[in-house]
């Protein structure tokens, strides 16, 4: 993982994937140590859950840059995937709310069991608190290893911030980088919502970006 030095180089902006591009707090460091550690689980099925931009979808990138698997936004489940799902032994339903065919959620969940497959669920909520109409997934749901991903604290605010600025190629004081983490709302949706403006208003007036802009977008 990079260091705050490291986070400094520059690319022309797109959404990085990359192991290098993560960085660990105690905010993920449990949910990237049990990426780290495949398939040494004491479950076969993994729940990271957390609010959106967190890096879910990041760590499983990563999962799967390392490890044979398939991956599938919940939209794509159907009755036709479960013939790919067979060819890989690790599984991964991203951007998982809720909304698909309980019937078809409870086989996954047996196809994982039966042929000793791994599967990963992403989501904004953890999957054993939904009242599901189905008794046996609503069971099945509950024997699973969960990971959390809290809210970003300061170091991890303040790579995130750093690392969104550098791939923008705005530069910008680390003294102001403090002074957003102070104001901000700790989350990694309003921290998204920020930087877009910051890069936004840069584009549009052509400046550098000053302790003045910072705080009329705060």
């Amino acid at each position: 993982m990079r260091d705050l030095n490291q986070l400094l180089l520059n690319f022309k902006y797109k959404q990085n994937f990359n192991y290098d591009d993560f960085y660990v707090s105690k905010s993920n460091y449990y949910a990237f140590q049990l990426i780290e550690n495949w398939p040494k689980w004491e479950k076969n099925i993994l729940n990271i859950y957390g609010e959106r931009f967190s890096g879910k979808t990041h760590l499983t990138n990563i999962f799967l840059s390392k490890h044979n698997g398939i991956k599938v936004n919940e939209n794509e489940i159907n009755e036709e995937i479960f013939k790919k799902f067979k060819l890989h032994q690790n599984i991964i339903i991203d951007n998982y709310n809720f909304k698909s065919n309980e019937n078809l959620m409870y086989s996954i969940f047996n196809l994982v069991d039966q042929d000793n497959k791994y599967l990963i669920i992403n989501s904004i909520n953890p999957i054993n608190e939904i009242n599901y109409k189905l008794n046996d997934l609503k069971s099945r749901s509950k024997n699973c290893l969960f990971a959390k991903i809290d809210n970003p604290d300061d170091e991890l605010m303040f790579a995130i911030i750093l690392k969104s600025f550098s791939d923008r190629q705005i530069q910008i004081d680390k003294k102001l980088i403090d002074f957003i983490i102070k104001r901000i709302d700790r989350s990694y949706g309003k921290i998204v919502d920020f930087i877009y403006k910051v890069d936004e208003l840069s584009l549009k007036k052509k400046k550098a970006i000053n302790l003045k802009t910072i705080k009329e977008i705060l």
